[in-house]
C-alpha cells in the first residue's frame, strides 16, 4: 500500500491549497474535542459541509463551548461504541471525506479504565471502519492515531512507519490496536471499494483551547493564571512536541491528496524537526519566558505509571511524498499558546483568534 519506492524521490513539493475543500462533505469524529474543534474551525473556513459526530466535549471550559464551533457545522452527539447511531448519522452526512480522531487520549486514565478506552480505541475504530465500508460516497479515510503506537525501545532515533506496533500502556496499545484494525479493513475492503485509507501517528500537540487534565501545557496555563508554581511530573521526558495546526494541516494535506489519486494513501508519522524534541522540563522553560509575570515551576515526580522516557518520531516520509515541512517551530508553538490563552483570559473574540492563527499558519507555511 502507499506511493510506489519507486516514485518516491520525484514526487518533489506539492503545493497544499485548503480551498481543496470548499464544498466538500466532510465527516469528523471526535469534533467536540481540542483538537477536533480546531480541525472544524480550519474546515468551515475552507468552506467545507462539516459533520460531527461526538460524546460532549470532555473539559470544562471547552474549545468547542468557547468559540461556538456548533453554530458552524452539523454537531452530533453520540457514543462512537453506538454503531446504530453512527451509521445513521453516515447515511444522513453522505460524507466524501471521512476524520476519525475520537478516542480516549489520556495514558494515565487508560490505566484507570482499560476497558473502557479499549471499547472506545479499538471498537470505535471498527465502527467508523464499518460505516465507511457501507458508505456510497467515502471516497477518502484518514484514522488518526499517535506516536505511542510503536514498541517503544528508548532509543535516540526516530521512529519509522515499518516499525513495530505494541503500545506498552492500555491507551497506546489500543490505538496500536486500532491501527491493525484499519489495515485488515484496507486489505480485507477498502482496496477492493477504492477507497483510499491512511493512518496518521502525531506526536504531542500544544495549542490554545486544550484544557484536558494531565497534559503539560494545560497544566502550564492552569498554574499561571492561579499565579501558583507549574508542577512537573517527568521534566526529563522527551516529546516531539508541535503546535496542534501542524498536524492537522497534514492531515487534511493526506486525506485531499489520497482523494484526488489513491497512490498517496499509506501510514504517516507527523511530527516536528529533531530540534523540536524538548524535555518536558525545557518546554517549561520557554512557557515560562513567554508568559513572563514571574512565573516559575517546580519538579515534583510523583512515579507515575510507566510512560514512555523517550519518543521521537522520523517524518521523512511525509518530507518526501509531500515535500512537507513544520510551518512554526517549538518556540514561535508556545509564543501562539500564550497569546491565545490571554485572548481568552481577556475575554476577546476566541473565534476571531483563532482564524487569525489559522492564517498566519498558513502564510508561515508560504515562505
Amino acid at each position: 500500500m502507499g506511493i510506489r519506492e519507486s516514485t518516491l524521490e520525484s514526487v518533489g513539493k506539492i503545493m497544499f491549497d485548503l480551498s481543496f475543500y470548499s464544498g466538500k462533505k466532510v465527516f469528523v469524529t471526535g469534533h467536540t474535542g481540542f483538537k477536533g474543534s480546531w480541525l472544524c474551525k480550519m474546515l468551515v473556513k475552507a468552506g467545507a459541509e462539516v459533520t460531527g459526530y461526538s460524546l460532549n466535549p470532555p473539559t470544562k471550559p471547552a474549545l468547542f463551548e468557547i468559540a461556538d464551533i456548533e453554530k458552524d457545522i452539523n454537531s452530533v452527539i453520540g457514543d462512537i461504541r453506538n454503531l446504530d447511531l453512527l451509521k445513521k448519522t453516515f447515511e444522513d452526512a453522505k460524507p466524501e471525506i471521512v476524520f476519525h480522531l475520537a478516542a480516549q487520549p489520556i495514558v494515565r486514565d487508560s490505566y484507570k479504565n482499560p476497558v473502557y478506552t479499549y471499547e472506545t480505541n479499538v471498537m470505535g475504530t471498527v465502527n467508523v471502519c464499518e460505516c465507511v465500508r457501507q458508505s456510497k460516497t467515502v471516497k477518502s479515510f484518514l484514522n488518526v492515531t499517535t506516536d505511542k503506537v510503536y514498541l517503544n525501545k528508548e532509543w535516540e532515533w526516530g521512529y519509522r512507519e515499518n516499525e513495530e506496533l505494541d503500545g506498552y500502556d492500555p491507551y497506546s496499545n489500543s490505538k496500536s490496536c486500532s491501527e491493525l484494525v484499519t489495515h485488515s479493513y484496507i486489505n480485507s475492503f477498502f482496496k477492493d471499494l477504492g477507497i483510499a485509507v491512511s493512518t496518521a501517528r502525531a506526536g504531542n500537540v500544544i495549542g490554545g483551547g486544550d484544557f484536558a487534565n494531565d497534559r503539560i501545557i494545560p497544566d502550564c496555563i492552569r498554574a499561571a493564571v492561579n499565579h501558583e508554581d507549574i508542577i512537573v511530573r517527568n521534566p526529563y521526558s522527551t516529546r516531539p512536541y508541535q503546535h496542534v495546526l501542524e498536524p492537522l494541516y497534514a492531515y487534511l494535506m493526506i486525506a485531499a491528496r489520497q482523494y484526488e489519486d489513491e497512490n498517496y494513501a499509506g501510514y504517516y508519522n507527523v511530527g516536528p524537526d529533531d530540534q523540536d524534541c524538548f524535555q518536558t522540563g525545557a518546554l517549561v522553560d520557554v512557557f515560562v519566558k513567554k508568559w513572563g509575570e514571574g512565573i516559575k515551576w517546580v519538579n515534583k515526580y510523583d512515579g507515575g505509571p510507566h510512560e514512555a522516557n523517550f519518543l521521537k518520531l522520523d517524518c521523512s516520509k511525509l518530507k518526501t511524498v509531500f515535500g512537507w515541512k513544520p510551518h512554526w517551530n517549538l518556540d514561535i508553538a508556545i509564543e501562539k499558546v500564550v497569546e491565545w490563552s490571554k485572548c481568552w483570559i481577556s475575554k476577546e473574540d476566541i473565534r476571531d483568534c483563532m482564524d487569525r492563527e489559522i492564517e498566519e499558519f498558513i502564510k508561515a507555511g508560504e515562505k
